[in-house]
């Protein structure tokens, strides 16, 4: 396949706190070093990572002219000379971290925040090293999801001190796209999961997806107290943090003493109040507390074998897919929070 001469890609000339400076804009399209591969962007999902780089709140110096968003998934195009374990045509996605091949590996950068372009665009070049190969059964739209809300749950539940196993309980906290992912990957291995959510329809697409219990924190605001009710008193295995300061208390008290808190996201950030003083309970329960920041390589392909082995159990959740011309709308509708799943902008 010959290499397109230009790429059209969003921008932002500069932070200015809005996605709504973003600009569409044609640049050149370089070959592939030795290393690394040319892809063809066939979509590319949102995260809330990317409203907060927007907004200029999320942590890091973002420089200006920054192509935007992490979550991509397309087709190879054309190799560099030194690759060897890709063709053209591969359907791929890139890992959100590009230097975290393995667990112990660094993981600094990550695509479209500080320092790193992003995949908001029709062709970018990737270390060959750094993709994954996206499941068979899986459509580009879907496959978008994964690499950062998905590998995020995995490393979640799946990785680390303690694994989740059958027969374990998971408290999972919203229905965004981590949360989506984790209340699939529970399911998937047999453990039971209690989802909360302000919204009853939220809730009963959760059920369908096979929560066994369900919260609406709105009409049930102390909802640790229900959870630990449901668990006849000994509280969660896992809680799939995903709010930050204004959850965390109840996260801590209704999680099972010596049980793993998963620090995931800071949606609430911003929403005013002091950071949680937790210091107790975690002493007192022995709670672990876990910081997770997406995954690795590695994960990411244990996990597309878990995605491939529990075809319907896992199937991404995607809430509305938007056209690349249409991509502030879909901004607006991820910040709306009015989705479950993901939303997906369709080039």
């Amino acid at each position: 396949m010959t290499i397109p001469a230009t790429t059209r890609q969003y921008h932002f000339p500069k932070i200015i706190g809005s996605y709504q400076n973003l600009e569409l804009q044609e640049v050149p399209v370089p070959p592939p070093k030795a290393n690394e591969v040319l892809v063809k962007t066939h979509a590319v999902s949102l995260q809330f990572r990317d409203l907060m780089i927007a907004k200029g709140v999320y942590p890091g110096e973002i420089q200006g002219n920054l192509v935007p968003c992490s979550d991509m998934a397309g087709e190879i195009i054309a190799l560099g000379e030194e690759v060897t374990d890709w063709k053209v045509g591969d359907r791929v996605c890139p890992n959100f971290l590009q230097d975290k091949l393995f667990d112990n590996s660094p993981g600094l950068k990550g695509l479209g925040g500080p320092g790193v372009q992003g995949v908001l665009t029709q062709y970018r070049s990737f270390p060959g090293n750094s993709l994954v190969e996206i499941p068979e059964h899986l459509s580009y739209e879907e496959a978008s999801t994964l690499p950062c809300a998905a590998v995020t749950a995995y490393n979640a539940l799946l990785s680390g001190i303690s694994p989740l196993k059958a027969g374990d309980t998971v408290l999972v906290l919203g229905t965004g796209g981590v949360s989506i992912f984790a209340l699939q990957f529970a399911v998937a291995s047999g453990a039971i999961a209690i989802v909360t959510s302000s919204s009853d329809d939220k809730l009963a697409v959760a059920t369908k997806l096979g929560a066994k219990h369900v919260i609406n924190y709105k009409k049930t605001p102390n909802w640790g107290d229900e959870v630990l009710e449901l668990t006849k008193g000994v509280g969660v295995d896992h809680v799939i943090e995903v709010s930050g300061h204004t959850t965390l208390p109840q996260s801590a008290s209704c999680v099972r003493r010596g049980g793993i808190i998963d620090l995931i996201g800071a949606v609430a950030a911003g929403t005013g109040g002091p950071p949680a003083d937790i210091l107790w309970p975690c002493i007192l329960k022995a709670i672990n507390l876990r910081g997770i920041s997406i995954g690795s390589v590695v994960q990411f392909k244990n996990m597309n074998k878990l995605i491939s082995a529990n075809v319907d159990a896992t199937r991404p959740v995607i809430d509305k897919v938007f056209e690349f011309e249409e991509t502030k709308a879909a901004y607006g509708h991820l910040e709306s929070q009015m989705h479950v799943g993901k939303v997906v902008i369709k080039l």
